[in-house]
């Protein structure tokens, strides 16, 4: 088959002729309709993730039709078009077993852990536990889009920030992630103020019914008074959509009191460690979370949302391109986000 393969961190990956994947004895192969070019791709293309291992290909948000499954599949056959959660679970143990299949200690992750969706063919592990089928009128290129920062957002604000009519809530960081989280918390109701220093990102936000913040080269405590004045003192809800030391503790900072920060955005090397003002977080007794995804039997709120129209995640997608253009299209996520949608990968 056809794929993206990266052979060196931080060197343009190539696309060539690879082995098409084996199929698990418990999981299915799936022809690739669409897969997401994600941020994260970036960070793993950086060696910013420890877990990869070269050569790999890249690539976890997708959708795909079921051409070959494992002798101990029991619920899917050839020709259904599903979608997966970026952590496939072992369905086994202890935390899987609870329903928090998002944080199994034995995930795999496609384009992280093994070869990921940046192909014509890939393969997914456990295939009972991880599939989730594509809801009729829905699209393999809109359904690709869900798989991390659409899902993700999705759980962020309804399970984590508990996100209800009316709530005050800030979105720091426009990109992919954030833009899904302004869609997502307008359609609950929420008045979202969303920032970002990009003229088109912050254009974006607004056209999803946020109010938009410029943050002006402000340090975390200005962003945070300036989000404190928007919301008449602070939000119920505070999403960091990027990722770094300063949008962390800007999101924290414009909490109002017993407010929740979840941590959507990768805080990945010099930022994995951030210094937050846990003396506000004590004070006022402020929730933080962080968020990892959306475990498949999770899926079925949100995709029936998108398939009665409530979300349209479709509007967050840029373009969709071939796969000889996907290896340009991940090296340009290493720029501040643009505002201007999603790329989807259409190999």
């Amino acid at each position: 088959m056809r794929a993206v393969v990266i052979h060196q961190f931080e060197v343009p990956p190539t696309v060539e002729q690879v082995p098409d994947p084996s199929c698990p004895s418990d999981g299915v192969v799936l022809r690739v309709e669409a897969t997401g070019v994600c941020r994260s791709d970036w960070h793993a293309w950086s060696g910013h993730d420890g877990d990869v291992h070269l050569p790999i290909v890249p690539g976890h948000e997708l959708a795909g039709t079921v051409v070959e499954i494992g002798p101990l599949v029991r619920s899917w056959r050839p020709g259904a078009l599903v979608t997966v959660p970026f952590v496939c679970a072992c369905g086994v143990c202890a935390t899987c077993r609870a329903g928090e299949q998002q944080v199994c200690p034995d995930q795999e992750q496609p384009g992280f852990t093994y070869d990921g969706s940046y192909a014509e063919l890939v393969a997914v592990p456990h295939a009972d536990t991880n599939l989730v089928a594509v809801p009729d009128g829905v699209s393999a290129v809109t359904a690709a889009s869900l798989g991390c920062r659409f899902a993700t957002a999705y759980r962020a604000l309804h399970v984590h920030g508990r996100v209800r009519a009316g709530d005050q809530v800030v979105v720091i960081g426009c990109g992919g992630v954030g833009l899904s989280a302004v869609m997502i918390a307008v359609a609950a109701g929420a008045q979202v103020v969303a920032v970002d220093p990009s003229p088109a990102a912050r254009a974006a936000a607004a056209e999803l019914g946020a109010t938009v913040l410029d943050p002006a080269g402000a340090d975390p405590a200005g962003v945070a008074e300036l989000v404190r004045a928007e919301t008449h003192g602070g939000a119920h809800v505070g999403i960091d959509a990027l990722g770094t030391t300063a949008t962390a503790v800007a999101s924290i900072l414009s909490l109002r009191r017993r407010g929740r920060h979840v941590q959507v955005g990768l805080l990945l090397a010099g930022h994995s460690a951030p210094a937050l003002p846990m003396g506000r977080v004590i004070a006022w007794e402020l929730e933080l979370y962080g968020s990892h995804g959306m475990a498949a039997h999770e899926y079925p709120a949100m995709l029936a949302a998108v398939a009665d129209g409530s979300l349209d995640p479709a509007r967050l997608i840029g373009r969709t391109i071939g796969l000889d253009e996907a290896p340009t299209a991940l090296l340009a996520l290493g720029g501040a986000p643009t505002g201007a949608g999603m790329t989807v990968v259409v190999p």
